[in-house]
């Protein structure tokens, strides 16, 4: 084990046909088990960063005592041969539940699973944390996402384009890579972390903003939603936290915050503070499902979000 925690291992399990892959870091003991959703065009690769283990999550959190699961996104990795199995949400959800399912078995999880997403992945993880199993989770971390655009991205990405390709106004690397300096130099040409994105993946980005109302409001886990200080993508500021904060009407807790970075908060600069903050939470939502006191906001009231206006 290095002092970051134990390499992680690259797995591939069958879920009714469909090779699922991930990267792995256990603990032997394990607090819990994180499960986490890269975005799009990237791979899981995105939370262990390549030759920096002390951005990884999955190294972090194994140090810390958390087994720590990266799945390859349906449409990535070994799935990616089989673009007719993730083509519906429904499909997709299956799928990443039979991937935790296949990796884990029957090794321990500890007081349960804990779901962290970003980006287009926090569209998978929110219907997974809304579907008939969501209420077994732990909890919900998301980041990378909203409710509402910036006009840039607008542009270039938003649902009011249904009609055909948005005009463009820049490209999409510009608007998730944007300020270099926010991250270690070379990282967004890492070998493993970029990949080309699912064929699907169009259609979501159209269509989420209009139905992350719907879906949120399903929820009733403990939800935390972190938003990057140069977010480029998403409304930023308090009134992007308090967009995606009151979606969450059922949930029995909503956290929200900024954190210093750009809209790839786990390959920047700062990406083990925002790790050990998702952890933290992780060990609330833990300590809540044993009946203990779970932190500042376990009544139900939002966090002071931690961003300026």
């Amino acid at each position: 084990m290095s002092p970051a925690g134990p390499v992680p291992s690259r797995r591939v399990v069958d879920v009714g046909g469909v090779p699922m892959s991930a990267l792995v870091a256990e603990a032997p003991r394990p607090r819990a088990v994180v499960v986490a959703l890269h975005g799009g065009a990237t791979t899981a690769a995105y939370f262990d960063a390549p030759n920096r283990p002390r951005l990884s999550l999955l190294r972090t959190g194994a140090a810390l005592g958390f087994t720590v699961l990266a799945l390859d996104r349906p449409g990535y990795g070994a799935s990616a041969a089989h673009p007719g199995r993730t083509t519906t949400a429904e499909g997709r959800v299956d799928l990443a539940y039979g991937a935790v399912d296949g990796l884990l078995a029957s090794r321990p999880r500890g007081a349960g699973v804990f779901l962290m997403a970003h980006s287009l992945g926090c569209e998978l993880a929110v219907r997974m944390a809304a579907s008939e199993r969501g209420g077994e989770l732990l909890g919900l971390e998301i980041s990378g996402t909203g409710r509402h655009y910036q006009p840039p991205a607008a542009e270039l990405l938003g649902s009011r384009f249904r009609d055909g390709p948005p005009p463009l106004a820049g490209t999409v690397r510009d608007l998730v890579w944007g300020g270099a300096h926010l991250y270690p130099e070379g990282i967004a040409g890492e070998a493993g972390i970029l990949a080309p994105g699912a064929a699907h993946e169009g259609a979501v980005v159209r269509a989420w903003p209009d139905d992350f109302p719907s879906v949120a409001a399903r929820v009733r886990i403990p939800v935390r939603y972190t938003l990057a200080e140069h977010e480029r993508v998403w409304r930023a500021g308090r009134a992007g936290l308090a967009d995606v904060a009151a979606m969450f009407t059922s949930s029995p807790r909503v956290e929200t915050g900024g954190q210093a970075g750009g809209h790839n908060l786990s390959l920047g600069l700062t990406a083990r503070a925002y790790h050990l903050r998702v952890l933290a939470f992780a060990e609330e939502c833990a300590l809540a499902r044993e009946g203990q006191p779970a932190g500042p906001g376990a009544d139900g009231a939002n966090a002071e979000p931690a961003i300026p206006p």
